[in-house]
């Protein structure tokens, strides 16, 4: 008997501008986020955790995983340049790899959810493959949190990319916060939707609104 599963990855960053803080935080973060959801056994059983790291190139660094069976988490690194397209075309075709093995291991899959943290600058022309993760064509299309994180962080652009929630780091919200607070909340949602996560019955919860931005259901795929 299949479970109904959450895929949900976290896709970060991994320019020279990242370097120091940005993804140091990140790094801590990822044990703490690992812990929350994956100490409840409930929300254990629903959520399958995943790691995408871009430069220049994108790559896997964590496959889509039950959370119990994740015995070492990856360590995030500044490498290169920042290919916003690389990193939208791994996520559409690490989704569709990941939600079709799924749905042939009689699962019931909901939309997946993708924690998408940046400074915001694209180096390279991006927008048709962001169309295409998106799109509704693109029948495992997901919800997207993006999060904004230094200085020069171009907020248009991550607004741009968010079609959960956009945050961007103000000083108030780091981007450890951020995932531990999101963390608590996909937790909550998911208790609270037990059994009747049928449909659009579970919705998704984060820890600020954001003007512009409403919460979406997660949706069966």
């Amino acid at each position: 008997m299949g479970q109904n599963i959450l895929p949900f990855y976290l896709v970060c960053d991994e320019s020279g501008s990242m370097a120091g803080d940005p993804i140091d935080s990140i790094n801590r973060a990822m044990p703490e986020l690992h812990h929350e959801i994956g100490t409840n056994p409930v929300v254990a059983d629903k959520t399958q955790f995943g790691v995408i790291g871009f430069s220049d190139n994108a790559e896997v660094l964590l496959e889509l995983s039950d959370l119990s069976q994740v015995a070492t988490l990856p360590v995030l690194s500044h490498k290169g340049g920042t290919s916003y397209a690389a990193a939208m075309r791994c996520i559409k075709d690490q989704i569709e790899l990941d939600v079709d093995r799924l749905k042939r291991e009689n699962h019931k899959v909901y939309r997946p959810v993708v924690f998408f943290l940046t400074d915001g600058h694209p180096s390279a022309d991006w927008r048709a493959e962001w169309d295409a993760l998106v799109s509704r064509e693109f029948k495992y299309h997901p919800h997207i949190v993006a999060f904004g994180i230094g200085n020069q962080v171009d907020g248009a652009v991550i607004s741009a990319i968010a079609t959960f929630q956009a945050f961007i780091d103000d000083g108030t919200m780091s981007p450890a916060m951020a995932l531990r607070e999101f963390a608590v909340a996909l937790t909550k949602s998911i208790v609270m939707s037990g059994s009747k996560s049928q449909g659009d019955g579970m919705t998704l919860q984060t820890p600020e609104k954001v003007p512009g931005f409403r919460a979406l259901p997660v949706g069966q795929v």
